[in-house]
C-alpha cells in the first residue's frame, strides 16, 4: 500500500493526521476513544480526530 500524507494538525508524528493511499481509501491517525461505549469488531478500531483536522483538509482541496 502506497500511503501519502495529506494533511495534519502539526509538524512532528504524534498529532491527528489524514493519509490517502493507493487503494482510493484514507488513513487517519488520532486518538483512540475508550469512552464510546460501542460494540466495535475486533478486526475494527474508532479513531477520534479532531473536526479542524476534517475542515482544513477540504478548504484545502485535499479530500
Amino acid at each position: 500500500m502506497k500511503v501519502t500524507k495529506l494533511v495534519s494538525t502539526c509538524d512532528i508524528t504524534e498529532c491527528p493526521t489524514l493519509y490517502a493511499t493507493d487503494r482510493d481509501t484514507l488513513l487517519v491517525q488520532g486518538e483512540t476513544p475508550t469512552d464510546h461505549g460501542l460494540q466495535i469488531p475486533a478486526h475494527e478500531t474508532l479513531v477520534e480526530i479532531p473536526m479542524d483536522l476534517i475542515r482544513k483538509a477540504i478548504r484545502d482541496k485535499l479530500i
